[in-house]
């Protein structure tokens, strides 16, 4: 139980704190530097998800030289387990971060965070065919809630492009590199063989190395990323990376403790963390209706997690005591 109650929180913290790296890389996409012409607002998401990764991949390389472990993740980079991490790494990173930003372009933002939030039913369908990860008809509800209110939440939005086909090939692209990423992560993990902290530089790295051969130079991205270094921006970038490297490791324990679907299920609860983080950040209006989306989502997660015996209404409120 301590294990599970472990999982519980790695997961929650880890939607928290990508809650908190999605609304302070919001506010930097914002300023000027990002928004001087449409080639550049349309490359700074791509731009900054590069250096975001690298930058995420320096905490971990820190991180691990303070365990002692620096080394450790090269030396599994091409056993059997790190082969699986770098895979999960390219499904996730470079080919489901390319193809929600493209998505963004071609299909507007609301509808493509509304699509992409079914994620997590994509992977739990994986994992339960490959890990016979398994859940009960109660934990598929609370799955199903969570992702119903996220779709609502994002449809209040409502901008669209008239580029909806293209749009929806590259959402489903990210829907799928998502899903598959935590399914693969988890089967990498199985054995013990790499840790959460390893994998996840490992995951990192082979990102930032991906974005800086292949995307960069195919969306000719350099001259951007060239212009943030020497600006202000990238002190800001490399704080937020640090947020993002903690959603991360948390994710990764979440994933390695409760197996993929749950940790998904909670993780999505960046949702609900980021309307309130932004009304406390950035003063961003809280209504009735996005309090009530909020907490829907964050009841689906802690369901999809929770075994029948802990669904009961009694143990909601404490064992009935008996004479």
């Amino acid at each position: 139980m301590k294990s599970k109650n472990k999982g519980l929180f790695y997961g929650l913290f880890s939607g928290f704190t990508w809650a908190l790296d999605t609304v302070l890389i919001g506010m930097v996409l914002s300023r000027a530097l990002f928004m001087s012409t449409e080639q550049v607002i349309f490359l700074a998401p791509l731009v900054s998800t590069f250096l975001h990764d690298m930058l995420s991949s320096f905490w971990m390389m820190i991180y691990l030289a303070i365990r002692g472990e620096l080394k450790v993740p090269f030396q599994k980079l091409f056993t059997r387990s790190g082969r699986w991490v770098m895979l999960g790494g390219l499904l996730g990173g470079p080919i489901g971060m390319t193809g929600y930003v493209l998505a963004v372009k071609y299909l507007g933002a609301s509808l493509s965070a509304s699509i992409s939030a079914v994620y997590p039913a994509v992977g739990a369908f994986f994992a339960f065919i490959l890990l016979k990860d398994r859940l009960t008809i109660k934990n598929w509800i609370g799955l199903f809630i969570s992702i119903l209110f996220i779709f609502l939440l994002g449809f209040a939005g409502g901008e669209t492009s008239p580029n909806v086909v293209l749009g929806f090939t590259f959402i489903l692209l990210a829907i799928f590199g998502w899903g598959m990423e935590c399914v693969i992560l988890a089967y990498g993990m199985k054995d013990d063989e790499i840790s959460p902290e390893q994998a996840l530089q490992i995951r990192q790295l082979v990102s930032a190395v991906t974005y800086a051969v292949i995307i960069m130079p195919i969306f000719k991205g350099y001259p951007l990323v060239g212009t943030v270094l020497q600006s202000s921006e990238i002190f800001l970038i490399a704080v937020i990376a640090l947020s993002g490297t903690a959603s991360y490791v948390y994710y990764y324990k979440a994933i390695n403790t409760l197996g993929p679907t749950r940790a998904m299920a909670l993780n999505i609860s960046y949702s609900a963390w980021a309307i309130l983080l932004s009304f406390l950040i950035l003063g961003t209006d809280i209504t009735v209706k996005l309090v009530f989306y909020s907490i829907m989502i964050l009841a689906g997660s802690i369901i999809t997690v929770a075994t029948p015996e802990e669904l009961k209404w009694m143990n909601i409120f404490g064992r009935r005591k008996t004479a």
